[in-house]
């Protein structure tokens, strides 16, 4: 048998790179294995919710239920929840989420006709949201938020080309997102229903749809908003009572007049940790939707900004992340990561902005830090999906690389021996 039938050794074929003496190349091992400037954000934001809410929720737990530790221990459960959701999220492969999210949405759209069923749905201060479950109040609307991302970016990659060449593929996904969003707007929530559609539009441009037909949806959808606000009248108090806070504070300004003279005792350092004022049944729902101001107010200038912060960093790493993801095809997770991070960023911009005055008050939770179990374990899941995301591109990253002719699969030059290495 001459050379070159002689079988060449193992590691000169692509089984080398896999076998101990097949030489690799691997990058730097002292790698992280997660983004740990996202977990710290995260689990830095939650720290601070839990304690904020235990500041401003301390005096209404006291009047209203004798206890003023109510919704303290109460949020506590919440926060262990949402932890114990977000791992479970966490371990879950990429790719799992992605052929699953038909299904999810499907099970959300009947969770939310469920919700309307009389004797099932809880109704609070006028609004049907919630279906009880023991102790727990499950709130569908909150759970499309999450699924809503995941369907739209399933789609995105399996309709790709009949997004951007096609009318029928630009229309076919908003029929179930559309069904969803009426399906909230019986409820009522406005709110969560702009939110949903901001973030599926922006899902679809990203996704390459034609600009005429999105253009056409986008005013579609402004003008069935804007009818919305108009045939309702708190609606368009609320729309126009944020020109002027001041014009009528005792009845529609109560709540942005009382959440402005909060920021404003807070100057830039605040009057201290459990020093305010406005929590003490002045504001209300300053535990939740409110809870910026209670942080203005006690932490100052300087506290919201580092709040502002964190969220435009956890938005930052989201994009990041899914920049990576596309730079090597991975398009799902890039579009399921700027979803994620687009949903985070935008309810924390409209939450601010209704604090601060500069947008009309609507009731949106600060994700991470508003009390509601809901909302924070949906926070935490879409947190803990971008962990995995990120996590996946590194594991990615961190695999073997082959030297290039082992790579290819050549045989050793004639006379040359492979080593171990």
């Amino acid at each position: 048998m001459n050379s070159a039938q002689r079988p060449s050794h193992p590691s000169a074929t692509w089984l080398g790179s896999f076998l101990p003496w097949g030489r690799t190349r691997r990058r730097d091992r002292t790698e992280p294995a997660i983004d740990g400037l996202l977990l710290v954000c995260v689990l830095g934001l939650l720290g601070l919710g839990f304690v904020m809410v235990a500041s401003a929720s301390l005096p209404i737990g006291a009047r209203d239920y004798a206890d003023p530790f109510f919704f303290v221990v109460r949020h506590g459960i919440a926060l262990g929840l949402a932890l114990t959701c977000g791992l479970i999220c966490f371990v879950i492969p990429i790719q799992l989420w992605e052929r699953s999210g038909i299904w999810l949405l499907l099970l959300c759209c009947g969770l939310l006709l469920l919700v309307l069923v009389p004797g099932i749905g809880r109704t609070v201060n006028g609004a049907t949201r919630w279906i009880p479950l023991g102790p727990f109040a499950l709130q569908p609307a909150e759970l499309v938020k999450f699924v809503a991302v995941i369907y739209m970016s399933g789609y995105l990659v399996r309709r790709q080309l009949e997004v951007t060449t096609s009318m029928i593929g630009f229309i076919r996904p908003m029929v179930l997102i559309g069904l969803a969003a009426s399906l909230i707007m019986v409820q009522p929530d406005f709110g969560t229903t702009a939110v949903i559609l901001a973030v599926v539009m922006t899902l679809l441009l990203l996704g390459g749809v034609a600009l005429w037909p999105f253009a056409l949806l986008f005013i579609s959808i402004g003008v069935g908003l804007a009818l919305l606000i108009w045939i309702e009248p708190y609606r368009l108090e609320r729309v126009t009572s944020f020109i002027n806070p001041f014009d009528d504070p005792f009845n529609t300004d109560y709540q942005l007049s009382h959440a402005l003279i909060a920021m404003g005792r807070g100057e830039w350092l605040g009057v201290g940790l459990g020093n305010g004022i406005q929590k003490q049944f002045y504001l209300p729902e300053a535990h939740t939707d409110f809870l910026l101001a209670v942080i203005g107010e006690e932490l100052g200038v300087l506290g919201v900004i580092a709040v502002i912060m964190t969220f435009a960093l956890i938005a930052w790493r989201a994009f990041d992340i899914g920049a990576r993801a596309h730079a090597i095809g991975d398009n799902f997770s890039a579009y399921a990561a700027h979803g994620f991070g687009l949903l985070l960023g935008l309810q924390a911009f409209i939450n601010a902005g209704v604090n601060t005055g500069l947008l009309p008050t609507k009731g949106l939770p600060l994700p991470f830090i508003s009390y509601g179990s809901n909302a924070l374990i949906v926070s935490v899941m879409a947190a803990a999906l971008l962990l995995r995301i990120d996590f996946e591109l590194r594991r990615r990253d961190s695999r073997p690389l082959p030297e290039a002719g082992v790579a290819r699969g050549l045989t050793a030059p004639r006379g040359i021996r492979w080593r171990r290495a």
